[in-house]
């Protein structure tokens, strides 16, 4: 049997999959495969390297620090989120992520990210987290606020516009068994937007807007599917039981806790059909 699990991205709200994810290393649920997005992505790596709560520890270590994340990283560098202290000082100096142990768990691990010249997603398969963290970031850089990303010869931004909850590529890769880990409760749905500020922003890449406008119907779609196949037993959805207040780049250490708490206590809640749903005793 071969479980898949499939992580949604959400900015801060990956704090929610980060406490899931937590249960899940306690519980000692084990998966073969990850196909992520975005922050899932990022967050998704510490559940393969076995290291519970590391995503929640550096987040809250670090948000108040003016080189992490915010204005003063985006007018100085074009992006947002500081690409060198998020993605290379924090997790190869500060708060060392475990490539050792990513390695042996021998997990295949996707990230998602959206080729802008194509308008199309890309899965990139994870090897390395250190030689590959460009991928990464790639997957996770917001259009708007952050500079395009070139990964491999190519140009990307976030994979959550292109493919938000990848489970028809999971599907492709023939696992007996999904989990998907989705980071709006189940009411939610994307709104229409003009996509004004992606025309006039991203004018060269005509495929890209297409694939930017059309995100909400898409992802709405998405959900609708996901809906049915949890109903037949197809897959097994976890995700919040109430409406996560807070912001994609929030600053406050104390909804960090919050957050990854309602992923933590949603996922226990569910652990027992969990295991239902996988056969294990």
């Amino acid at each position: 049997m071969s479980v898949g699990l499939i992580l949604e991205g959400g900015g801060m709200r990956g704090l929610y999959t980060a406490g899931v994810l937590d249960a899940f290393l306690d519980a000692g649920i084990q998966v073969d495969g990850i196909v992520s997005v975005s922050a899932g992505a990022l967050f998704g790596v510490n559940f393969v390297s076995g290291q519970k709560g590391r995503a929640l520890r550096y987040n809250k270590r670090f948000i108040k620090d003016k080189n992490y994340m915010g204005l003063r990283s985006w007018l100085k560098t074009g992006n947002v989120v500081n690409k060198e202290m998020a993605y290379y000082k924090i997790p190869m100096e500060l708060d060392v992520f475990d490539q050792e142990a990513f390695a042996k768990a021998a997990t295949d691990f996707y990230a998602v990210a959206t080729n802008i010249e194509s308008g199309q997603p890309e899965y990139i398969k994870i090897e390395n987290v250190f030689d590959q963290m460009e991928a990464l970031r790639a997957s996770s850089a917001l259009p708007l606020a952050n500079e395009i990303v070139t990964y491999d010869g190519k140009k990307y931004l976030d994979g959550g516009l292109s493919d938000s909850i990848p489970v028809e590529f999971a599907k492709s890769l023939g696992f007996d068994h999904l989990i998907v880990i989705l980071t709006r409760p189940a009411s939610y749905r994307k709104k229409a937007s003009s996509g004004r500020l992606y025309k006039l922003l991203y004018r060269k890449y005509p495929n890209f807007v297409k694939t930017a406008i059309k995100r909400p119907e898409s992802y709405n779609q998405t959900l609708d599917k996901i809906e049915k196949a949890e109903q037949a037993q197809e897959l097994f959805v976890i995700q919040p039981s109430q409406d996560l207040e807070i912001g994609r780049l929030e600053k406050n250490p104390a909804k960090f806790d919050e957050i990854y708490q309602i992923g933590l206590a949603d996922a226990q809640d569910k652990l027992g059909k969990l295991k239902e749903y996988l056969n294990i005793k």
